[in-house]
């Protein structure tokens, strides 16, 4: 059994790593991951509690295909808590594809940083087991190792996301503040139309009242 950890820091607040964790994939940094189901979704108590099903691609070298076989696509199963209070998100996942030789346990902890609340922390936990097969040792060596450079990975596609969301954000307020101008610009031309509306019909009332001054002035 191997156990691999890591803690990481992202310079964001939680709210906006939360809201990236659910649209993290597909993301260019991840191809492997093909995709993610919504198997249930419920609240108790306050906190969102998510089934999914992930499904991606692991490249096991030919020489593992012999032990443990061969698989186009893996499936995982995802189960996740978010406490909007406590403000923690919490991610575990374990694999079900080659679940009788290899099993695969990963927690994610989502977290604001503890001396930051403009930060979030990760905190990053992987146990991995290989049985039933020869050389499980180096197989759990090349598995953990493969759980680090996809956590990197991993990591860069959510900033990706994060980035892409802040683009709709910002996009969304552009366009609020273009329909606030045009609003504004709207409501000044109702004004000057009306206000030189106004004024005609004044004119226009003085003209008669002096062409009916001037009437009775000559009879």
């Amino acid at each position: 059994m191997k156990i691999w950890t890591s803690e990481h820091i992202f310079n964001h607040p939680w709210e906006t790593v939360t809201q990236a964790a659910w649209r993290k994939y597909p993301n260019p940094m991840t191809p492997s991951i093909i995709g993610t189901d919504v198997v249930e979704r419920r609240v108790v108590n306050g906190v969102l509690h998510t089934h999914r099903l992930v499904q991606s691609k692991w490249y096991f070298p030919k020489w593992t295909h012999a032990l443990i076989g061969t698989a186009k696509t893996c499936f995982a199963s995802e189960r996740s808590t978010v406490d909007p209070q406590r403000k923690q998100m919490v991610l575990k996942t374990n694999n079900l594809t080659f679940c009788r030789n290899i099993s695969v346990d990963e927690v994610l902890y989502y977290e604001p940083h503890p001396t930051d609340s403009s930060k979030t922390l990760l905190k990053q936990e992987a146990t991995v087991t290989v049985y039933g097969v020869p050389l499980s040792h180096y197989m759990e060596d090349l598995l953990t190792s493969t759980i680090s450079s996809n956590a990197g990975k991993g990591r860069q596609g959510l900033e990706w996301v994060i980035g892409l969301i802040n683009t709709e954000v910002k996009s969304i307020a552009d366009s609020a503040a273009r329909g606030t101008d045009e609003l504004i610009h709207s409501t000044r031309r109702s004004i000057d139309e009306v206000t030189e509306s106004a004024r005609k019909s004044m004119d226009e009332i003085g003209a008669q009242a002096a062409k009916a001054a001037k009437a009775m002035h000559i009879t």
